[in-house]
């Protein structure tokens, strides 16, 4: 009887940690009713009781918070048309282009011996 009750109390003390921890960490906008700090005090002054109460009636529907897009269903996404995104790569390869002949301190504009890749050039 003595281990039922034991571990009825360290279960009890999880469930009322976790939901302290969950109501403490969760978004304000998402507690229904009163406010976020009055959850997290009740789920501490009532223990089992008030964590039971925050994940039936305090904690709100995901729905209040932000919804993100994918890429593709953003409508700026495809706002370019296929004159803009040619000009867009030609102008990032020319950059592109000016980073690799870039000469750092230290290096021989000159010096090709040293060039991992010799073949690359050629084509």
């Amino acid at each position: 009887m003595v281990r039922f009750i034991i571990i009825g109390v360290v279960l009890g003390v999880a469930f009322t940690l976790f939901t302290v921890v969950d109501a403490a960490m969760s978004d304000p906008k998402r507690s229904r009713g009163v406010g976020k700090h009055v959850w997290v005090l009740l789920c501490v002054i009532l223990p089992v009781i008030g964590g039971i109460l925050w994940l039936t009636l305090g904690k709100g529907p995901v729905g209040g918070e932000v919804q993100t897009t994918a890429p593709d269903d953003d409508p700026r996404f495809g706002a370019m048309n296929q004159k803009e995104m040619d000009k867009r790569i030609a102008d990032l390869e020319t950059q592109l282009r000016n980073l690799d002949d870039e000469v750092f301190p230290g290096e021989d504009s000159t010096d090709d011996s040293t060039d991992p890749n010799p073949d690359k050039n050629e084509k």
